[in-house]
């Protein structure tokens, strides 16, 4: 089995290529044994359906693109990230605040902890950030 497999794919901060973010991934995974219908392809699906969201919605158009890359390391890590070049970090809202939208990152937050990973958020060299959610990857054997 391969020691790291990795798979990107900058897409324009619109909201249509929200679809198209999770279609790749869906697609990377599948490629890499993971099947459709399997709970951590569900997950890896509704994070980066919402990073992208968060890429398209929270950069106020001052990051005309976001990368979402997946990155399989040893066979027991896979890490999920979105990068965009705006410089502001993703907020956390209070509980106490009700709004329909704004829940993004606790929703991402709970499904790193809810499936044993975690959430980072790192500065890239050109200003703009990562977020990026790590899972063990424990599911199914690698397929070369």
């Amino acid at each position: 089995m391969a020691d790291h497999l990795e798979a990107s794919v900058t897409l324009p901060s619109d909201p249509a290529s929200v679809s198209t973010a999770r279609r790749f991934a869906a697609g990377v995974l599948a490629e890499w044994g993971l099947p459709g219908e399997h709970d951590t392809a569900d997950t890896v699906r509704l994070i980066v359906s919402e990073l992208a969201t968060n890429a398209v919605q929270h950069t106020f158009g001052l990051s005309p693109t976001y990368t979402v890359e997946l990155r399989l390391d040893r066979d027991e890590e896979l890490c999920v990230g979105v990068t965009d070049s705006h410089p502001r970090w993703p907020q956390r809202l209070p509980a106490a605040v009700r709004q329909d939208n704004g829940r993004g990152m606790t929703i991402i937050r709970w499904l790193a902890v809810e499936n044993g990973g975690k959430l980072s958020v790192a500065p890239t060299p050109d200003g703009g950030k990562t977020v990026r959610v790590a899972l063990p990857w424990t599911t199914v054997p690698v397929r070369r």
